[in-house]
């Protein structure tokens, strides 16, 4: 989608600072980080929110899962631990209508969340 914010960066059109790319899934450094480290893991292919998912992208789903799991090796947060978010709709936050999960840590993250 030529609007979307994230296919843009995925297509390169607009820069990011990418931390992991692979077939399906792109990560990168938030612009507006909420803690030390702020990345967002998201899907190449457009989806705009959890609600538009079923089973049909479960594998899908669970790749994202795995490689915010792995970035977070890769950042150090493993020691320490992080948090793993994702909005669905403007009620819940979700600003930019692409799936995406927020991987944060590096400070003491509080509960609840919001």
């Amino acid at each position: 989608m030529s609007d979307c914010l994230f296919c843009r960066i995925v297509d390169g059109e607009l820069p990011a600072k990418i931390v992991h790319q692979d077939e399906e899934i792109v990560a990168f450094h938030d612009v507006s980080p909420q803690a030390p480290t702020h990345i967002l893991v998201i899907p190449k292919e457009h989806v705009p929110t959890l609600l538009d998912t079923d089973e049909s992208r479960a594998e899908l789903l669970g790749k994202l899962q795995l490689a915010a799991i792995e970035i977070a090796r890769q950042e150090g947060l493993d020691e320490d631990g992080f948090r793993l978010v994702t909005n669905c709709l403007e009620g819940a936050g979700q600003s930019v209508f692409h799936i995406h999960l927020h991987l944060l840590g590096g400070r003491p993250l509080g509960w609840p969340p919001g």
